[in-house]
């Protein structure tokens, strides 16, 4: 049985069409923001037992894989947050419900130093491409934030979409 996503072949194919045109990841990845911004589904593209969430740390469903991009939805409960990381591929991602609130860093050796901050809400497109894509996403809201990831990788041939984890002071 296949389950019926709200918005996702659609998506698929949009994207499909703009990262076979494209060999420069960064330009990719404004034109995947762009199709996102204009096809951004509503957070039904997830069950309801895969909106609730999961209290023991945000989670990712993987909703479609093909060798050039994989779309994923995060739900992130209040009070969670990913680790200081950067990624292997570009990103464009566009906020469901709720908000995300990112912290950019700049890696300078020994330590990271904070360069931006953005609070993304519900019907915020954005993107970046390696390198110096070196963030931490969290919810500091008091709703359940979800969010739609389209990364440049295949995630079905990959555990994760994060190059490193960064465990340093930031100053």
């Amino acid at each position: 049985m296949t389950l019926a996503r709200p918005g996702l072949s659609e998506l698929v194919t949009a994207v499909r069409g703009v990262t076979h045109r494209y060999a420069d990841p960064r330009t990719t990845v404004f034109a995947v923001a762009d199709v996102l911004r204009e096809r951004l589904p509503s957070p039904e593209i997830l069950t309801e037992a895969e909106r609730a969430g999961d209290a023991a740390g945000y989670v990712g469903h993987t909703l479609y894989t093909e060798d050039a991009f994989s779309i994923m939805a995060v739900v992130w409960l209040p009070g969670q947050e990913t680790a200081i990381h950067d990624h292997i591929a570009w990103c464009a991602f566009g906020v469901l419900q709720g908000a995300e609130y990112e912290t950019l860093y700049r890696f300078d050796g020994d330590h990271l130093t904070e360069i931006g901050r953005s609070a993304n809400q519900m019907g915020h497109v954005s993107g970046f491409a390696p390198p110096g894509d070196i963030h931490r996403v969290r919810n500091i809201g008091e709703e359940t934030a979800i969010s739609l990831h389209v990364y440049g990788a295949d995630l079905s041939a990959t555990p994760t979409s994060v190059r490193h984890i960064y465990d340093l002071p930031v100053r």
